[in-house]
């Protein structure tokens, strides 16, 4: 079905497109695909395809290749195009523009000069693979592409190692196991994983488990195509060390009361049960003095 034309106001718009089954766009995605006055993607070429399949005609409107290697050079003639009233489209490789694509200083830019900027929400592989993986999804994290470098990814995992949040990461095969291993090395081998791979195309797959899990059954069967990692938070129980540790530092800034409540959250515990080893610190402390 080719969607309806209709005018539409000077301005960014900013499209989901689909991370892998065509027909995963949403209606008014195409709605503005077939009324913009131009559009911006990351491939034209992919841009071009996807109007094709939804039979949208581009019908001589411009057409601009906008990614991270013409950002620069490019971002002050789109401006300048709504600045004069003209509506852009920017579609994104796949998925959900700015989520790991070069869109945020396009976005940052038109804001910056007034300019209205909306879009329109849709397939995202951060949410897909969030709702797949099985782990808990109250509180997330997306950490995008890891280092490629070991040393470097193992430092960006041990600042993440105690999140209180599921984390998840975007990843290339062929850097999979390194990473899995470094993983081991840092979250540790019993932390819960999912990997997700090829979402919503024909070869989709989510592989569930440990880390060790996971790692041995990537390296008995390499894993293909484009991979998304989600991490469960740490389970590990907390020590009475560790416990007495933070109450310590919080209650540095803090009364009991706020103390109690900010560390029972970020350990996982009761708060009544944080709030009585506050009191026995209290207490210690008053004694030694």
């Amino acid at each position: 079905m080719i969607a309806q034309i209709r005018p539409l106001d000077p301005g960014l718009y900013f499209l989901a497109t689909p991370i892998g089954t065509a027909r995963d766009i949403t209606l008014r995605a195409l709605d503005i695909l077939a009324s913009a006055d131009v559009i911006a993607a990351e491939d034209t070429r992919t841009a071009r395809k996807l109007m094709e399949i939804h039979g949208i005609p581009v019908n001589g409107r411009p057409m601009v290749a906008y990614h991270d290697h013409n950002g620069a050079a490019v971002r002050p003639k789109l401006l300048a195009m709504i600045a004069s009233g003209k509506s852009v489209a920017y579609a994104s490789e796949a998925g959900t523009p700015l989520v790991a694509d070069p869109g945020f200083a396009l976005a940052r830019d038109v804001v910056a000069a007034g300019l209205a900027v909306t879009g329109a929400p849709g397939p995202s592989a951060v949410l897909a693979a969030l709702t797949l993986a099985g782990l808990p999804t109250d509180r997330f994290l997306f950490a995008g592409f890891l280092p490629p470098a070991s040393g470097a990814r193992r430092k960006v995992l041990r600042e993440l190692n105690g999140c209180p949040a599921t984390l998840v990461f975007f990843e290339s095969a062929k850097r999979l196991l390194p990473s899995l291993r470094d993983f081991g090395t840092e979250l540790g081998e019993d932390r819960q994983i999912a990997l997700c791979r090829e979402l919503t195309k024909k070869f989709e797959e989510i592989r569930r488990g440990t880390v060790a899990e996971v790692r041995v059954g990537c390296e008995a069967d390499p894993p293909r195509g484009e991979v998304v990692l989600v991490v469960d938070r740490d389970r590990s129980v907390p020590t009475q060390a560790d416990l007495d540790t933070a109450l310590r530092v919080a209650l540095e800034t803090m009364t009991l009361k706020d103390a109690a409540r900010s560390v029972a959250s970020d350990l996982g515990l009761a708060r009544r049960d944080v709030y009585q080893a506050g009191l026995t610190i209290g207490a210690a402390d008053q004694e030694e003095r």
